[in-house]
């Protein structure tokens, strides 16, 4: 690699970025070809798909679990939710859904279970700055926006169902 760096040409990338010519074009384009990582879309997504649809099958079973006690439809569906909520919670404070979000990527931000770590890895990394400026004021630096959004979102569907209808 050293030999590489001494024995290969340097391009002033300054002059690259300023020169409009075909070449500079080129060269530019080499420029960002080296520099990029190679992207690997589609083994990306089919982990994506599988892990996420994996941490959907875990809550269906959690959810089958809860009408096999005799629970009830809507009953179920909220143990359920707080089971993933907790559970979600429980892997982020002992660093598990990072290394989970590793290996299945955009799947490991399944609504509910995404969203639970949002809220809960700032509050854990923040935690030493005391409760009030710590935990309180970073908790929701992630999730807030989602929330003011989608609470405005569907204030302004509503206004617009309530118009139309």
């Amino acid at each position: 690699m050293l030999l590489y760096r001494v024995f290969t040409p340097r391009v002033d990338k300054e002059q690259i970025f300023m020169d409009q010519t075909e070449s500079g074009k080129k060269q530019y384009q080499e420029l960002v070809k080296e520099v990029s990582p190679n992207s690997k879309l589609l083994a990306n997504c089919i982990r994506a798909f599988v892990g996420g649809g994996l941490i959907c099958v875990i809550g269906q079973l959690i959810k089958n679990f809860f009408l096999a006690q005799q629970l009830g439809e809507d009953s179920s569906r909220l143990a359920t939710v707080a089971v993933l909520i907790g559970g979600s919670i429980l892997l982020t404070g002992f660093g598990w859904y990072d290394r989970l979000s590793e290996h299945i990527g955009a799947g490991a931000a399944v609504p509910i279970t995404g969203f639970a770590n949002a809220i809960a890895a700032p509050a854990i990394e923040h935690k030493k700055e005391g409760f009030i400026l710590g935990v309180g004021a970073k908790m929701f630096v992630i999730a807030g926006p989602v929330i003011l959004y989608g609470t405005l979102a569907s204030i302004l569907v509503g206004l617009i169902y309530y118009f139309v209808r």
